[in-house]
């Protein structure tokens, strides 16, 4: 036995709004990870700015070369899509012996090495009974 046209035609409607109701859904869902992935990418540029160097030319004739951390405000715009690793900021140290490290986000710190210029303090002394 065939179902009435009113019938066929509630359930049709019925159909529609959980069909439409799903597209929200699915529509939020994608804005949702469209969302995420951008908040994703844009922490992974910053960690990598956070884990790399960059030099910056010499800003005077008779200047030197300054060596910032990826992050560092005052080198920003130097060569971002070329940051250094270690190896490289090595090389760069040997090709520019007078590179100089920048005193605002301290480069050495993230390099593991002392801060260049700074005074080594004593070494205890160690009295033996």
């Amino acid at each position: 036995m065939e179902m009435p046209i009113a019938a066929r035609l509630e359930k049709k409607r019925t159909l529609l709004a959980w069909l439409r109701y799903q597209a929200a859904v699915t529509e939020r869902e994608i804005r949702d990870l469209e969302a995420q992935d951008i908040e994703e990418k844009r922490r992974r540029e910053v960690a990598r700015r956070e884990q790399g160097w960059v030099v910056q030319a010499s800003r005077a004739i008779e200047g030197h070369p300054m060596l910032h951390r990826g992050n560092c405000s005052l080198g920003a715009g130097y060569g971002l899509s070329e940051l250094l690793n270690r190896d490289g900021v090595l090389a760069a140290a040997e090709e520019h012996p007078d590179l100089e490290m920048c005193d605002i986000c301290a480069p050495w710190g993230s390099l593991g090495i002392s801060r260049p210029g700074a005074r080594q303090a004593p070494a205890p002394e160690i009295e033996f009974p």
